[in-house]
């Protein structure tokens, strides 16, 4: 399967009928600052989709797990281990080539939905302290476009399952 870049996103979000808008061409934004400075918000509105790979007894390859949090936390592999009923040292982030392959998109620049696989979704309950009215801004296809929606309309489309997820650093 080709690479999705942010036409196909484009066309997800119309095809579903997702309140939602890409913002092309912010620059090189390759830290979470950074994106949230080109775009004019708080880091706190940046989320991240990343993709982590739970070694199960029926899946010990990984069992594949979309994860949604803010861009400034790290994500805790206890929260996911314990989920699953695994221990820490079980949950792996997946690596780019698999992200690839499973997502569609690029580690980087990897949107909350539209992948190239229906994948099960967690997503950090930090994200929603910012009210379903709040933007956040995601990964829009690649590492120069970004995804504008609000909270509500993230948790309407991916179904996620909110737990938390971040170091409360």
């Amino acid at each position: 399967m080709p690479e999705l870049i942010p036409a196909d996103l484009a066309r997800f979000i119309a095809t579903e009928s997702i309140t939602a808008r890409l913002i092309a061409d912010i620059g090189e934004t390759p830290t979470v600052p950074a994106a949230a400075a080109a775009l004019g918000v708080g880091s706190e509105q940046i989320v991240k989709t990343l993709l982590f790979l739970v070694e199960t007894p029926d899946a010990p390859d990984g069992l594949p797990v979309v994860v949604i949090s803010n861009g400034e936390s790290r994500v805790e592999k206890r929260p996911l281990a314990e989920r699953f009923g695994v221990g820490k040292k079980r949950v792996k982030l997946a690596p780019p080539e698999v992200v690839l392959v499973l997502l569609g998109y690029p580690a980087g620049g990897v949107p909350p939905f539209g992948h190239a696989t229906r994948l099960p979704v967690l997503l950090d309950s930090a994200i929603t302290a910012l009210g379903e009215d709040g933007l956040v801004y995601g990964g829009g296809g690649d590492h120069h476009t970004m995804l504008e929606l609000t909270v509500g309309e993230l948790l309407r489309v991916t179904q996620p399952a909110v737990i938390a997820l971040s170091d409360p650093a």
